[in-house]
Parts: structure tokens; C-alpha cells; sequence
């Protein structure tokens, strides 16, 4: 994880693959602080703050909000911003903290697409990928949204990939 070398885990859901994943996070991102721009006086929809440096994928709104929760928890005395983003709700509150800047975003792949599609989020400066429960966002269907994200993301970037079951897919992936 420190070494920003590429990673492939396997680990039942509970055992803490949260932690392995977000402390180094955490800590290299804090390492390297970026300034925040600051907001025009007068709201602009087309503003958007700093975009975000890390990218926490997970397949369902429920998983998407313990990692932000465990992110916030973790991260309580740095400096670095956080958002998570899913469907199934009003997307404004989203986009604004979009708009605010962040450092790590934890999202759902269909959401996060819908977004990006709409102008509101920058995966260019990402620098790790995190996809959690691999194995179920395939399942549910995600594979290709996965496929179009990762091509949104500068080249050169880690990848941490956590899943139950390792199959074929999976280690192509």
C-alpha cells in the first residue's frame, strides 16, 4: 500500500480490508497536501474545486457509506476532504461537495459514470483505485462501467483490487 506498488487481495467481508486500504491512503495523501482553490464569490455551477486523488469504488450504497464513514473516522485530524456519492438520491448535495474540492472520493460505479457524464467530477489527478468487493460489483453488473471508469484515470496510478473469491475475471480485471 506505501510503496504505491499494485495490490490483489482476497479477504471475507468484516475482516478489515477497509483499514489496509484507507491508512495508507490516508497517510500519503497527507503527506503531500494540495491547496484548495478558492470558491468564486458568486456561485458558478461550472466551478469545480480540486479534483479528487483517490477513488474508493464499492457495489452498493450501504458499503460506499461505511468506507466514507471510516475514511472520515480515520482521517479526523488531517486535512483532507471526503465525499462519497451513490444513486438512489437527489444528486445536489453530491455535486456541491464535489464542487468544494476533495481528496478521496468513495463511490458506486453507476453514479460515479452519471456524474462524470455530466461534467461534475475530474479523474484525472487520481492516484490509487481502490475497487472493494470486486466480486459483487461484477456480479451486480458493473464490469463495464468499471471498464470505462479505469480509462478515465491517468495511466499511471495504483490500483488496490479486494475480493472474496478470485476467479478468471477477476484477476483480468
Amino acid at each position: 500500500g506505501l510503496e504505491g506498488r499494485d495490490i490483489l487481495g482476497t479477504a471475507q467481508t468484516g475482516t478489515g480490508k477497509t483499514c489496509a486500504f484507507a491508512l495508507p491512503i490516508l497517510h500519503r495523501l497527507s503527506l503531500a497536501q494540495v491547496e484548495h482553490r478558492p470558491r468564486p464569490k458568486k456561485y458558478d455551477r461550472n466551478y469545480m474545486g480540486r479534483p479528487p486523488r483517490a477513488l474508493v469504488l464499492a457495489p452498493t450504497r450501504e458499503l460506499a457509506t461505511q468506507i466514507h464513514d471510516s475514511f472520515v473516522a480515520y482521517g479526523r485530524n488531517l486535512k483532507l476532504r471526503q465525499t462519497v456519492v451513490y444513486g438512489g438520491v437527489n444528486q445536489f448535495h453530491q455535486v456541491r461537495a464535489l464542487q468544494n474540492g476533495i481528496d478521496i472520493l468513495v463511490a458506486t460505479p453507476g453514479r460515479l459514470r452519471d456524474l462524470h457524464e455530466q461534467g461534475f467530477i475530474d479523474l484525472s489527478k487520481i492516484e490509487t483505485l481502490v475497487l472493494d468487493e470486486a466480486d459483487r460489483m461484477l456480479d451486480m453488473g458493473f464490469i463495464s462501467d468499471i471498464q470505462k471508469i479505469v480509462k478515465l484515470l491517468p495511466k499511471k496510478h495504483q490500483t488496490m483490487l479486494f475480493s472474496a473469491t478470485l476467479c478468471k475475471t477477476i484477476r483480468g480485471l
